[in-house]
């Protein structure tokens, strides 16, 4: 992709994010507190404040719709809440989950990593919204006899694999025939369109696994390695990372119970990735793959809060942010998920709020005018993902937050 020389005035070298001659610290100029800077004197107002919220998640663990939780409330500028609670597994001998304890984010990783990485190339000139995806990633036409007969294919762009409006599937088990990253991504490529693109709304995993090509191919580097120093390093996201390292795996709460006979992997899955397909793409995939606490979720979105800053620029944030037309039957912007009716966020996130889930029960939702964040991480899936009481249980959260919040004679919102 070829930009005019006038654009080079508009967007930062690569390497830099923030002002290189600031005298004050990135933290410091965002108003985030550095990493592990955060008092237990400034949190010892939750239990109280948000007595409803906590309860309705010790009922959950106590009614066996997970394992183990961690909660995270902030502002624009404070961490309102950080609460841990149960233990890894349901026996009660398991490992306590705390405040420090990393979740497989799942799906989170779209809007976190993915949908991170898609923003800064687009602030920088690199990444084109509506060119097509072809241009890019030639394979998703080359790939099969099929593909190339297929001239809606031509007509895909970043945009609609963002939006989720490119008619691709919403999944398959590409790792039941491809058990390395090259067949599997061959399959990808190759992937039949469901729909015509661009008008029709369909959540698509098989659709960021090649954003993920994609964005890797204008970077020119991994996404982990990008988002490490791009985004995660910035915002003081200590814990962040995928592919944990095996000497840390056992801190981290279980997923799946892949021990039967027929089971993909044949083990506990603990510190990998829970997500099949991306655990044959190497543990760092477009669609899922990433770790994280909820304390560096809440980092990531404070930066939210204050429009972006400082890794993104507020009119960015703002594009990627709003409902995409071409997605209204649907609930997407770019990459982010919107309210619907109901929503998951609850009743009381507006209209301008952004958020996503994760298959694992993770979930970020972010109000602008509420000046709110909600994180919550849960390993719903263990000991298998036929529990779906998160979704019941989700909503209640955020609403009994919002409420207790908005009754707290202590805050202005």
């Amino acid at each position: 992709m070829q930009y005019p020389e006038s654009c080079a005035s508009l967007y930062p070298p690569r390497q830099l994010c923030y002002n290189p001659h600031s005298s004050s610290s990135l933290a410091e100029a965002c108003n985030l507190n550095p990493p592990n800077s955060i008092s237990a004197a400034a949190l010892v107002p939750q239990d109280s404040r948000l007595a409803t919220a906590f309860q309705i998640l010790e009922q959950a663990i106590a009614g066996r719709a997970f394992p183990g939780a961690c909660l995270a409330v902030t502002n624009s500028t404070e961490l309102l809440a950080l609460k841990a609670f149960g233990r890894f597994t349901f026996e009660p001998a398991s490992s306590p989950v705390t405040s420090a304890t990393l979740f497989d984010l799942a799906s989170v990783t779209k809007v976190v990593a993915t949908t991170s990485m898609a923003m800064v190339l687009y602030e920088r000139g690199l990444l084109d919204l509506d060119a097509p995806v072809a241009g890019i990633v030639p394979d998703f036409v080359s790939a099969s006899p099929e593909t190339k007969h297929d001239p809606r294919r031509q007509a895909v762009t970043v945009r609609m694999l963002l939006a989720h409006t490119s008619g691709l599937a919403a999944h398959e088990k590409f790792y039941l025939q491809g058990r390395t990253r090259e067949d599997l991504l061959h399959d990808v490529y190759s992937s039949p369109l469901q729909f015509d693109p661009g008008v029709h709304s369909t959540y698509s995993d098989i659709g960021f696994i090649l954003l993920g090509v994609l964005i890797e191919r204008i970077g020119g580097e991994p996404l982990d390695v990008f988002c490490q120093r791009e985004i995660f390093g910035p915002l003081g996201m200590i814990s962040t990372t995928f592919k944990p390292p095996s000497e840390i795996r056992p801190q981290i709460p279980p997923t799946a119970d892949e021990t039967g006979e027929n089971a993909f992997r044949g083990h506990i899955i603990q510190g990998e990735v829970q997500d099949e397909n991306a655990s044959v793409l190497g543990g760092v995939a477009g669609h899922a793959g990433l770790f994280s606490t909820a304390e560096d979720l809440s980092r990531f979105a404070r930066a939210m809060l204050q429009r972006g800053r400082p890794i993104l620029r507020p009119e960015t944030l703002a594009l990627f942010t709003r409902q995409e037309p071409a997605a209204a039957q649907g609930s997407h912007a770019l990459g982010w998920d919107k309210p619907s009716a109901p929503s998951q966020s609850g009743k009381y996130f507006g209209e301008h709020s952004f958020g996503h889930l994760g298959y694992t029960g993770t979930s970020l939702w972010i109000d602008p005018e509420r000046e709110l964040s909600i994180t919550l991480l849960t390993n719903r899936t263990w000991p298998d993902c036929a529990n779906h009481a998160i979704k019941r249980i989700r909503p209640l959260v955020h609403d009994a937050v919002v409420e207790a919040l908005t009754n707290d004679p202590g805050r202005s919102r």
